[in-house]
């Protein structure tokens, strides 16, 4: 089994780490075998929220298949995945995602100026139709912890229901996992032209 963390060559935070890496001979068996299967699949390695995760094995066995789901075979397309795990980042203040999911977001096509605009909390002007559907959809979930009735339908009439389903699954994913660096202060992994988000408002 190849480390566990790649975390030695993370820069430090402005937080000290509370949960960092465990060292491969402290893990108990549930553990090591959680880590094999996470490195086993698409992600290659026990990074992010899998290093505070780890503590609780099963949890994170289970909740790493619930995001492999969402990230690699859920019926949204993947520009409007990305930028919805953005705006969860964004909400959320998740330094670690933010870095990570950039990067993959203008891969995708999402402009430059829509990212930084999201950045600042401000509603994007330079949004692609499907993309303001995203915003639309997430940030009234987030905000009113559901959507209206005028938002589910553009959702169901552009996404299907699953797809629907599925973007509702991501935000709560990404929720779940935000939650999980904040409190364990995981650092970002360094990104080339990724700026860190600030503190909220402006």
């Amino acid at each position: 089994m190849t480390s566990v963390s790649q975390g030695a060559s993370r820069s430090p935070g402005p937080l000290a780490e509370r949960l960092p890496a465990l060292p491969l001979d402290a893990l108990d068996a549930e553990q090591r075998a959680a880590a094999e299967e996470l490195i086993a699949g698409p992600r290659k390695a026990v990074k992010g929220p899998f290093i505070a995760l780890l503590r609780s094995p099963r949890l994170m066995a289970r909740l790493q298949k619930v995001g492999e789901y969402l990230r690699f075979e859920s019926a949204l397309p993947r520009r409007a995945s990305e930028f919805a795990t953005l705006i969860v980042a964004r909400h959320w203040t998740q330094q670690f995602e933010w870095h990570v999911h950039v990067p993959l977001a203008l891969a995708e096509g999402t402009a430059p100026e829509t990212i930084e605009a999201l950045r600042e909390g401000r509603r994007p002007h330079t949004m692609s139709e499907e993309e303001a559907l995203v915003y639309d959809f997430t940030t009234e979930l987030l905000a009113h912890h559901g959507v209206a009735d005028r938002t589910f339908e553009r959702a169901r009439e552009a996404w299907g229901e699953r797809g629907l389903v599925d973007l509702v699954g991501l935000i709560g994913y990404f929720a779940a996992v935000s939650m999980v660096l904040n409190v364990a202060h995981t650092p970002p992994e360094p990104a080339p032209g990724v700026e860190p988000l600030p503190a909220l408002p402006l």
